[in-house]
Parts: structure tokens; sequence; C-alpha cells
């Protein structure tokens, strides 16, 4: 299956999911071993895939986790360099809930990831959720979303 992640007319569209894993009061956020910044868990949606079935697949991959995947949580448009190219994405954030046994919920552990023909490490950490606003991350109000999660859906533009 080919990711929804393309080029057209020199910008870069990425079509992602992420899932929102929350446990004892920590949330599980992401970020490459090279980078400083988090994410939310996550990927690209293959051509053919719905939501669901894309987190499942990625959590599975990257963590080892089976998930059940619950409520939209978050829409975000977000503009942003992708190495020298403009990127448009489009991120729709998930609940998701880790099934006992299937992966640590708590400290770091490491996967592999493999995105345009290269590989590279990624970091998965249980961040305390109190803690989230020192952090570099996407969302940057991500601390403030999270005390909001039962709100309904909520939608935001990010441009870099």
């Amino acid at each position: 299956m080919s990711d929804i992640l393309f080029r057209k007319d020199g910008w870069v569209f990425s079509y992602r999911v992420a899932g929102i894993a929350l446990s004892g009061g920590k949330v599980l956020l992401q970020k490459p071993t090279d980078e400083d910044f988090y994410a939310f868990p996550g990927g690209h949606v293959a051509f053919g895939e719905t939501n669901e079935e894309t987190l499942v697949r990625e959590f599975k991959e990257e963590t080892g986790a089976d998930i059940s995947v619950g409520e939209l949580k978050w829409v975000a448009e977000a503009f942003f360099p992708w190495g020298e190219s403009p990127c448009h994405q489009i991120c729709l954030y998930y609940a998701v809930n880790i099934k006992d046994g299937t992966a640590p919920k708590d400290g770091m552990f490491m996967a592999r990831e493999h995105l345009e023909g290269r590989n590279f490490d990624l970091e998965f950490h249980w961040k305390p959720i109190s803690e989230l606003d020192k952090l570099e991350m996407f969302p940057a109000d991500a601390k403030e979303m999270l005390l909001h999660l039962e709100d309904g859906v909520k939608h935001f533009v990010y441009k870099e």
C-alpha cells in the first residue's frame, strides 16, 4: 500500500492520523532520536485504509501494541517545512487505548520507522500531562487541549 504522502507543484501533502494514549496521568509521545520535538504516535494513512486501520497498523508496527481506537478528538491543518519544501498536512487525532500487556505503559522504549526511503529510530516516552508545557511538541498547546479532551472535537490550524 502507498501512503497518502506525495509531492505536487513544489509542495508536500501529508494525510496522517495520530493516537492519544493516556495512562496514569501520562500521555504517550514519540520523537525521532535525532530531534528535540515530541508528537503523538501515528502515521500516514495508506490509500484504501481507514483511519482506524492505520492507527492499529502503526501502533503495532512501531510499538508492538494492540490498541482499540475511540472517538475523534482533534482535527489539525498544519503547514510546516518538509525538508526544503512546504508541507500541507491534515492530521486527525483519536483517543486510543493500549491493551494491557502489549506495550510498556510507563518510561521510555525504542522503535524503528521507515519513511520516504529512509530508516530512523523513534523514542516513545510516557510523559506526565502536567509537564507537557516544558516540552517542544506538536501541537504546541497539547497540554491545554488534553485537559479539555471531553469537550468535543477541536479543530485547529498550525502555521510554522
